[in-house]
């Protein structure tokens, strides 16, 4: 990632994070509205947004958490 301050969209990304979603497709309807980005393209953001030091200062609760989903599903798909 560049260097300087997150963009809106990095914002925005780690702001959906943060919340629960209510129903099955709510998110990524969201996703879609909000950011005009499909979900592929969204959780690919996200994965980078996760490696990237600025969203660990901006949001390190929301970071580490994603951080913790992610290990733990590359454990289980290499487990």
């Amino acid at each position: 990632m560049s260097e300087g301050a997150l963009t809106e969209r990095d914002l925005a990304v780690l702001a959906l994070e943060k919340r629960a979603w209510p129903a099955p497709g709510a998110k990524e309807r969201a996703i879609r509205e909000r950011l005009g980005l499909s979900p592929t393209r969204y959780y690919q953001l996200l994965n980078a947004l996760l490696d990237d030091p600025r969203a660990q200062a901006h949001d390190p609760v929301t970071v580490n958490r994603l951080r913790r989903v992610r290990q733990a599903r590359r454990d289980a798909r290499e487990g």
